[in-house]
């Protein structure tokens, strides 16, 4: 096995996209992750989306280089071998709402009888506290509550906007992913595990806060309402295509002028400094778009970038795939699953020089390991295949 968390195993109780993006963080990075699934209402995203056998785009997306073992812990026998498990484990991860875990005889007291200096792992969407707790949650409603859709907007006074990607949910699994390993670090330094709880609005809230919450920082000085800026984004019309460019320094603004040929406006006091520029944004930015529309695309990404002008085009989704940057740098990878076929994938986005990571395998089938995990725990096969044919659990590889 490789990568930096190599000999740590997680387990992981986890579904639909936060959790699993999170373990899969591990698990690309060397953890060994057991997926552990109910067999009649395993995780969603099996059956969301086209594919097959539980093969989804969404599930292979968010669960490889995992183990899976499908387990009724409704039952005792389910929850004893559980159990187990977590006693030769590091990390136990959960993402059901507060007083689930403790209704099914798995929270934290429980597992960490078993296994003392477990990181116990609690992931919610509104936290353990408040009138909201325990009530269900999407991505789109962190997005409308935490101010996040009025950040998208631009101002508070424009109609809110959703982010078209789920980006609280992808954000709360780095948050949980990175909380994961300072857990960990922490016990290597005292000997003793703890309780890490993540939830979705704490994880944007907090991310908001870096950039985008300046007029609440400082108390009795707060904005009542957020005005934009400007209502022009950076994302620029040419005579073909869209372009993005951007001219933060004094340095790219006159060489955008002059590449430009608008040397008149490196004389207009609005636009003097990066303050000036800032304050007369709109304005600004309408001059831009005026010049872009001279030239096509490919020209203007060609003299500006001469010129040492920050630029880009603007791709879709298939062509991100094939620009050269992207080739040359090895970021989108090929790989044969065994069951659902040939995939294209991003490459784990952090890369160990020491301890190399890699898709050492794709997402397991519903219970494809569990006869595997449930050995290594001590159980025999006639005992595992007494509880398969009670449905105390699945296992895809009940043949083997």
């Amino acid at each position: 096995m490789t990568g930096p968390l190599a000999g740590y195993r997680v387990i992981d109780f986890t579904n639909v996209i936060a959790g699993p993006y999170a373990t899969m963080i591990l698990a690309d990075q060397g953890a060994d992750v057991i997926k552990v699934e109910a067999p009649h209402r395993p995780d969603h995203t099996r059956h969301a989306g086209p594919g097959d056998m539980g093969m989804t785009a969404s599930f292979v997306n968010n669960n490889r280089n995992k183990r899976s073992i499908s387990i009724d812990v409704k039952s005792d026998e389910g929850r004893e071998a559980l159990k187990r498990i977590v006693a030769t484990a590091d990390v136990f991860i959960q993402n059901f709402r507060p007083g689930v875990v403790e209704r099914l005889g798995i929270g934290e007291d429980d597992l960490r009888a078993v296994k003392p200096d477990l990181i116990y792992v609690s992931m919610s969407g509104w936290g353990e506290n408040g009138p909201l707790s325990h009530k269900p949650v999407y991505d789109p409603i962190i997005q409308a509550l935490s101010g996040l859709a009025t950040v998208q907007a631009g101002s508070d006074e424009e109609r809110p906007r959703l982010i078209r990607t789920i980006l609280p949910d992808k954000l709360t699994g780095v948050t949980a992913a990175q909380a994961v390993v300072a857990a960990l670090a922490g016990r290597a330094k005292s000997g003793e595990g703890q309780h890490v709880k993540v939830s979705m609005l704490d994880s944007i809230i907090a991310f908001l806060w870096s950039s985008d919450m300046g007029g609440q920082t400082f108390i009795g000085k707060e904005m009542s309402a957020q005005r934009a800026a400007t209502f022009i984004d950076l994302i620029y019309e040419t005579k073909t295509d869209y372009i993005t460019v951007s001219t933060m320094t004094n340095v790219q603004w006159e060489a955008f002028c002059r590449t430009a040929e608008r040397e008149h406006l490196l004389e207009d006091e609005r636009f003097k400094t990066p303050a000036l520029r800032d304050q007369h944004a709109n304005e600004r930015l309408h001059l831009i778009q005026e010049a872009l529309l001279e030239r096509p695309a490919k020209e203007w990404l060609v003299i500006l970038d001469e010129a040492g002008v920050p630029c880009a085009p603007v791709l879709t989704r298939r062509e991100m795939i094939d620009h050269p940057q992207v080739v040359a740098s090895g970021i989108v990878v090929e790989h044969d699953h065994p069951h659902a076929g040939p995939l294209r994938q991003a490459r784990p986005a952090a890369r160990f020089e020491g301890t190399p990571n890699e898709i050492r395998n794709g997402a397991p089938l519903l219970g494809e390991h569990t006869y595997d995990i449930l050995r290594e725990v001590g159980y025999k096969d006639g005992d595992i295949g007494i509880m398969v044919a009670a449905g105390v659990l699945h296992a895809a590889d009940e043949e083997a």
